[in-house]
């Protein structure tokens, strides 16, 4: 017995099979409208899954991306403001070595010093500098914060903190994008690095000292090493020529190196001084055993009663040291006691200007490796985020060629489906009577 279907059951299903072919052939056309193939996640869930992780990814590396463009405008400022900063102290040398000209007089030394107070605007000009978003490059943690301030000619005070700025270039990366102003600019070590050489205030003689050097580094920096000592003269013009002797004492201690004792405030002495020979901060001949690892040479002939102080070198700032040397500079010259006054504080500026020199060269190659991480670090997530756009491409995007032939087959589909649905509704058993 055959089953019997309702003409009204005929009609519905050949309805419902005309929108379901509308329906594919809208979804294809979508497509090919659109250029994606998953339009909605219903499209595939997997595929639409993995594209919003993707996605996710994406925006991450995007912000990288960002963060290191940021890092590197930042880091760049950084760099050219440190070029300037060694190009001012540069200039500021060749004018130590100019002073330096003993034919230059009073009024010819005024002028360099109207020159060094330039340069000491100049350095902190530089030192206040900022990246293109406002930050100070030189303030620490607290970019907001104007890093340094003059007090009065010299006295520089530093209103940042010792932290550094960290920006976020990769998942495991934090890149530091300023610099501690403290650092950079005031805690630089004097004289040769290891101990500074000065002469005392109340010299008289034409003595001239070096800076000196160590010869020995484990020596100098071993335990037990006061590093702190003065050279004392002794001037016997009872002999012909005169006799110059000296002392070498342990400031700590108080007690003279080449007798064990405490040291006398007059001599003679036990080492007979030679211009230009070295001082030797190590027992000679019957002394009492000592070796501090270090030398240093004095010229021209200190008087009676004259000191060099060595001490392990303490930290000045560049503002401290170029004011300093303005002063000098300023000063009236009449007297050959005051023109080696003058060639001793030269001395001393020189080997300043030029620790502050390599500290700024440090800070430089650090910021440029700084850069040179984060450049590595962009091109990175450059690549990745290609890939990433492959791969999002590749599961979201339409096959062309496939979505038109499937466009022509839903189109051929839905033609047969409403045709033969008109042959059904055209049918009629009267006409068959």
């Amino acid at each position: 017995m055959g089953i019997r279907i309702s003409t009204s059951t005929l009609f519905d299903q050949g309805i419902a099979s005309i929108n379901d072919r509308q329906r594919t052939m809208l979804e294809v056309q979508q497509q090919v409208s659109t250029g994606r193939r998953v339009v909605t996640p219903s499209d595939d869930p997997i595929a639409a899954g993995r594209i919003l992780d993707l996605s996710q990814a994406q925006a991450l590396n995007q912000q990288f991306v960002e963060n290191a463009a940021s890092a590197t405008a930042s880091l760049a400022t950084a760099e050219q403001s440190l070029q300037g900063v060694i190009r001012a102290l540069q200039d500021v040398r060749t004018t130590i070595v100019n002073a330096g000209n003993a034919t230059l007089g009073d009024s010819g030394r005024a002028i360099l010093a109207r020159e060094l107070r330039g340069s000491y605007q100049e350095l902190l000009s530089f030192a206040n500098a900022t990246d293109g978003q406002g930050n100070y490059l030189f303030s620490g943690y607290r970019g907001q914060t104007q890093p340094f301030s003059e007090a009065s000619p010299g006295d520089v005070q530093y209103a940042g903190d010792q932290g550094q700025r960290l920006l976020q270039v990769s998942a495991s990366r934090y890149v530091p994008v300023s610099d501690a102003g403290s650092e950079v600019f005031q805690r630089i070590r004097t004289g040769n690095g290891d101990f500074a050489a000065t002469a005392g205030t109340a010299n008289t003689g034409t003595g001239t000292i070096g800076i000196g050097a160590v010869s020995d580094p484990a020596t100098w920096n071993a335990t037990g090493n006061p590093s702190n000592f003065t050279i004392r003269f002794d001037v016997d013009t009872a002999t012909n020529p005169a006799t110059t002797t000296y002392d070498l004492v342990d400031n700590v201690s108080g007690n003279s190196l080449l007798t064990g004792a405490a040291a006398s405030a007059t001599g003679p002495y036990l080492r007979t001084f030679t211009p230009g020979a070295a001082i030797d901060l190590r027992r000679q001949g019957a002394e009492p055993a000592f070796d501090y690892g270090a030398t240093v040479t004095i010229q021209g002939n200190p008087g009676d009663a004259d000191t060099f102080l060595l001490r392990q070198s303490p930290t000045q700032s560049v503002f401290s040291t170029v004011n300093n040397l303005v002063n000098a500079l300023s000063t009236t010259i009449s007297t050959a006691s005051q023109s080696a006054r003058l060639t001793n504080d030269l001395g001393v500026a020189l080997a300043n200007i030029d620790q502050a020199i390599d500290r700024a060269l440090e800070v430089q190659t650090a910021v440029g490796a700084r850069m040179k991480e984060v450049d590595a670090t962009a091109a990175t997530h450059a690549d990745l985020a290609v890939q990433f756009e492959e791969t999002v491409s590749a599961l979201r995007d339409v096959d062309y060629a496939r979505a038109l032939s499937d466009l022509t087959l839903q189109r051929t589909l839905l033609e047969a489906a409403q045709k033969s649905f008109v042959q059904v509704q055209n049918l009629n058993l009267f006409d068959l009577i």
